[in-house]
């Protein structure tokens, strides 16, 4: 998009709704911990391994359109909007995902 329209979005995105998935999160380990149950513990690992398969997405896709931009010799300012777009692409992605599997769960 033109302008960083897409970046904005992106990071407005991200920054609505984290709070939320980890608030959901904080409510179900709440809850679990309560009851005794022992589900708390999976979605303990789940939010580990997501977040180290997340930061491993956003550095090879950063790096990918670094390369990129720099073989078409874009311009300094497109080149970093194109590398943040990419580098925040996978945890925006996974945030969304987590937000409607956990606040599916409630209803």
């Amino acid at each position: 998009m033109a302008g960083g329209r897409q970046l904005r979005r992106d990071a407005f995105s991200l920054w609505l709704e984290a709070p939320l998935v980890i608030a959901l999160r904080c409510h179900e380990m709440g809850l679990a911990a309560l009851t005794g149950s022992t589900q708390n513990s999976a979605e303990m690992t789940r939010m580990v391994t997501e977040k180290m398969a997340a930061a491993a997405e956003s550095v090879v896709a950063a790096n990918f359109a670094l390369a990129s931009a720099m073989m078409t010799a874009a311009s300094p300012g497109t080149a970093a909007r194109a590398v943040s777009e990419a580098a925040m692409k996978p945890y925006g992605k996974r945030v969304r995902r987590n937000a409607r599997r956990l606040a599916a769960r409630k209803n």
